[in-house]
């Protein structure tokens, strides 16, 4: 049965000559991972919390800890060898101190328990705003529509009917937390959890006020203001503070998180704070040069080609870019390929010129015609064609 049993360090993750600090903060993170109330139903989660539980009993404490170094798993089985040790029991190990600061103390002792009815924040909660592609480079202000949690006007809060008061939770004791005890390998453990009566307030409403129904918020429609800082890009979100879910027992209220979805631009694509588009070249301007005007987010601008220049090249608009959320008057820059556009439907006038422009400049129209081995390759394809029909 020992043989089945995994190391004692392995377990925790330690090193054998670990310390009691490194040893009790590997058990802290294994606890607070797999501790059955934290892993609800999950029975694998379970089996690991128990073996690095057994794992901490004996390696956290000194004596037990000489005895499964010398002899191991067997220095704790009823009849095993290792000089006759004949087991010992789990019940003496203390785990108040670890649980006491991840749990609220589930185990009891050692420390005091945080009270169940203390103030709690609220939750946050989420939203989005749409914006343009320009809205989102320069920033704006929009409106959205959501669904807040205030405190009733009626009750004030409380829950109660008016000219009532809530009553202390008999379950609890006005602790909001109740405890009961289970059966481990361990022996007997003293478990706290939430109060299921009084949901951790340790009060119960007895005469609920009529317009909250108890709860104490009444839920209604509100705009809010909110402001696009310059920069933000698609899918970053805005925090609202304080315009959450209302907190409990006097706690604050929680954020209200605005997710950011920028819609696609036409022209534009943005990576980090630099956009890239491409503009439309003439066959003349790419060839003689001339000036062209590029769309930017700040408007046309006007741009001069050089003559010469090749479809796809590249060129850099210096700080016309997207601003950077943390300053504003730093942007980055707008990157825009040039697209030599070959033109359709000439007039045979325009054919003719075009004709006589190849000619004088290379005559690149009948260069396969006037190429000598292009006419080697053709008798030579025709001979073989005739020596084939016989």
């Amino acid at each position: 049965m020992a043989d089945s049993k995994r190391d004692y360090y392995e377990v925790l993750g330690v090193d054998k000559n670990a310390d009691e600090n490194a040893i009790k903060k590997a058990y802290r993170v294994l606890a607070k991972k797999y501790h059955p109330d934290m892993n609800p139903g999950d029975k694998d989660a379970e089996a690991k919390f128990k073996e690095a539980s057994e794992a901490y009993a004996v390696l956290s404490d000194p004596d037990k800890r000489r005895q499964y170094d010398q002899f191991g798993h067997a220095a704790f089985e009823q009849g095993g060898g290792g000089g006759g040790f004949s087991g010992f029991d789990f019940n003496s190990a203390d785990f108040s101190d670890i649980f006491g600061d991840i749990f609220g103390d589930f185990f009891g002792g050692g420390r005091s328990s945080r009270g169940g009815n203390g103030p709690i924040r609220g939750a946050n909660i989420r939203a989005s705003v749409h914006v343009s592609f320009e809205e989102a480079v320069f920033g704006c202000e929009k409106e959205i529509e959501i669904t807040l949690k205030d405190p009733c006007s009626k009750c004030h809060g409380t829950g109660a009917k008016p000219g009532t008061s809530p009553v202390t939770c008999t379950k609890c004791g006005g602790k909001g937390q109740v405890v009961f005890t289970s059966q481990s390998l361990f022996g007997t453990v003293r478990n706290v959890s939430t109060c299921p009566d009084c949901h951790g307030t340790g009060k119960i409403i007895k005469d609920k006020c009529p317009d909250c129904g108890g709860t104490g918020y009444t839920s209604s429609r509100k705009r809010l203001s909110v402001s696009v800082p310059a920069g933000i890009d698609n899918g970053q979100s805005i925090r609202l503070r304080d315009k959450g879910e209302p907190g409990k027992n006097g706690g604050p209220r929680g954020d209200l998180l605005v997710e950011v979805i920028v819609a696609r631009h036409p022209i534009f694509q943005r990576q980090e704070y630099n956009i890239f588009s491409t503009a439309p070249i003439t066959y003349a301007q790419a060839a003689l040069g001339g000036d062209i005007l590029i769309d930017t987010v700040d408007g046309k601008i006007e741009y001069n080609v050089k003559a010469g220049t090749q479809t796809d090249t590249k060129i850099r608009l210096k700080g016309k870019g997207v601003p950077s959320l943390r300053n504003k008057d730093l942007r980055g820059d707008h990157y825009v390929t040039l697209v030599v556009q070959v033109p359709t439907g000439l007039t045979s006038s325009a054919k003719d010129l075009l004709r006589q422009f190849d000619k004088v400049s290379g005559d690149s129209l009948n260069y396969v015609k006037n190429h000598p081995e292009a006419k080697d390759s053709k008798d030579t394809g025709k001979k073989k064609k005739k020596k084939g029909l016989f």
